[in-house]
């Protein structure tokens, strides 16, 4: 079982930047790629960016690419997700997930869901 807790959300201005955290606890949670996805209302839930288990490899969602980065410190259990030059329609409640199918932008591959963290964008 693997435990999963975000934290970082809040109301940022459009063009300001966030850091969102996602720690993780239990069973080789290190040994999972974690990916990020967020749900705004009347939306689906998208795909935002990805992260192998060792860090070294990531890829994002073609909405957020050259503006969020995903990243991760195992020694801390930790996998972040920097977003800069926030528009808008980024507002949304922000999800970490793990899966063992790095690659995967689909929800139903990740086993293990945090609670979300609220992400406000003013104009």
């Amino acid at each position: 079982q693997v435990q999963l807790v975000e934290s970082g959300g809040g109301l940022v201005q459009a063009g300001g930047s966030l850091r969102l955290s996602c720690a993780g606890s239990g069973r080789r949670f290190v040994s999972y790629s974690v990916g990020w996805f967020r749900l705004a209302p009347g939306k689906e839930r998208e795909f935002v960016a990805g992260i192998s288990w060792s860090g070294g490899s990531s890829f994002s969602g073609d909405s957020v690419k050259g503006r969020f980065t995903i990243s991760r410190d195992n020694a801390k259990n930790t996998v972040y997700l920097q977003m800069n030059s926030l528009r808008l329609d980024d507002a949304a409640v922000y999800y970490c997930a793990a899966t063992s199918r790095y690659g995967s932008d689909r929800p139903i591959d990740y086993a293990y869901w945090g609670q979300g963290t609220q992400v406000a964008v003013s104009s």
